[in-house]
């Protein structure tokens, strides 16, 4: 599962086989955290996170809603810059 982004602390990672993998999704991890957002929604779907490092993602994918979209729907990775 490639790493799209880094930032404080938080990576996070999407499949690109949406196939085997129902709703676009995306995965981040921090620490010994690790929970999965829905794309279009920006909610978290599994796992747990921290409330500080939810935010952090939440207002991360905010902003690159829709570069994850054309990822997930076209299969070409991308990184895509953090937090500043």
């Amino acid at each position: 599962m490639p790493v799209i982004a880094r930032f404080y602390g938080v990576v996070i990672k999407m499949y690109f086989s949406q196939s085997e993998h129902g709703v676009p999704h995306f995965h981040a991890i921090y620490a010994e955290y690790n929970a999965v957002f829905n794309i279009q929604t920006l909610e978290m779907i599994e796992g747990d996170l921290p409330s500080r490092a939810q935010r952090l993602v939440k207002e991360w994918a905010t902003q690159y809603q829709a570069e994850m979209l054309e990822m997930w729907n076209s299969n070409l990775f991308k990184r895509l810059p953090g937090l500043e």
